[in-house]
């Protein structure tokens, strides 16, 4: 027999250990199991939001198939430009030419949130905008050399390294980063998990500014 008066588990089905620190800012209990899913490419003029949900939902549906107990919490976070949904580099000739498109320019990352329980399922996407700084090839280089470009979407990470050829964002720190806290927050309570208000800790910014980050 089923203890109800046992407060749900939630699942984070996602192995990124950004994600793991984001999700623990919540103050809640989670264990993590990371779906086994391909991410399929996107097609041509495909929505970039749109793409992002369902990305989100199948890692969050196929959680929930692992633990049909459960609430689990998928996610998935896009970088787009003029249209132009830009993934994980392939390697690193690629993650420099992502760099170039972005460089000087401004654009959007994008990360959908998806919580599934059994067949029923919640979802919603953050937007914010973020504008790089005109750096040259050789600082291009550099990064991508590091090798903190090659598993990330639009091949830089603002938390990290990243962060340097990053002028100014609008929007969600978190969001960039790969988990919105606000939507995040708001998806997991809808589940009966209790989210405590954390007055001390905003959810839209980062615990402290990383180097070359306006704060």
């Amino acid at each position: 027999m089923s203890d109800y008066s046992r407060p749900p588990t939630l699942v984070l089905a996602s192995g990124s250990p950004r994600r793991k620190e984001l999700l623990g800012r919540l103050d809640i209990a989670f264990s993590i199991d990371p779906a086994d899913v391909v991410e399929r490419p996107p097609v041509s003029g495909e929505d970039p939001a749109a793409y992002a949900l369902a990305l989100a939902h199948h890692k969050a549906s196929a959680g929930a198939r692992r633990h049909p107990h459960a609430v689990v919490l998928g996610a998935d976070t896009v970088v787009t430009i003029c249209g132009l949904i830009l993934g994980k580099p392939s390697d690193e000739q690629h993650a420099l030419e992502m760099l170039r498109r972005l460089r000087g320019r401004g654009h959007h990352v994008i990360t959908a949130v998806a919580v599934c329980s059994g067949l029923d399922c919640t979802s919603d996407a953050v937007t914010s905008g973020v504008w790089m700084k005109r750096a040259t090839d050789d600082e291009l280089r550099a990064y991508v050399a590091t090798g903190e470009p090659m598993d990330k979407a639009g091949a830089y990470a603002l938390q990290g390294l990243g962060g340097q050829l990053v002028e100014r964002i609008s929007g969600c720190y978190n969001n960039v980063v790969g988990l919105p806290l606000c939507l995040t927050s708001n998806l997991i309570r809808e589940w009966s998990i209790d989210v405590p208000f954390l007055e001390s800790k905003d959810p839209h910014l980062p615990l402290s500014s990383p180097h070359g980050v306006p704060s």
